[in-house]
């Protein structure tokens, strides 16, 4: 049993330091920017195979949604003013 903790130890120990080790930090531009492209990565993503090419609709979800709860607000407060009751679902009344 005590066997195995030891190699269980080392075996952590080594994969620890392995990983510590894989950037030497030698091709910095300047200290803190070391990202490196790998080899064949374009200069340029836009039209490249690395070109994520998002779709506009997609992006904007958020920003729709967004708006859309604030105008759900604008009529529950408007509802509230008008009523004194707070009215959760102001879209079936």
């Amino acid at each position: 049993m005590k066997k195995i903790l030891i190699l269980s130890m080392a075996l952590l120990a080594a994969g620890l330091s392995v990983s510590a080790s894989a950037y030497d930090g030698t091709k910095c531009k300047e200290p803190g920017n070391c990202w490196e492209p790998k080899p064949g990565y374009p200069d340029k993503v836009a039209g490249s195979k690395y070109d994520p090419k998002h779709d506009p609709n997609e992006l904007n979800k958020q920003a729709q949604a967004i708006k859309e709860m604030e105008a759900r607000n604008q009529k529950r407060w408007e509802t509230l003013s008008k009523t004194g009751k707070f009215v959760y679902d102001v879209e079936s009344n």
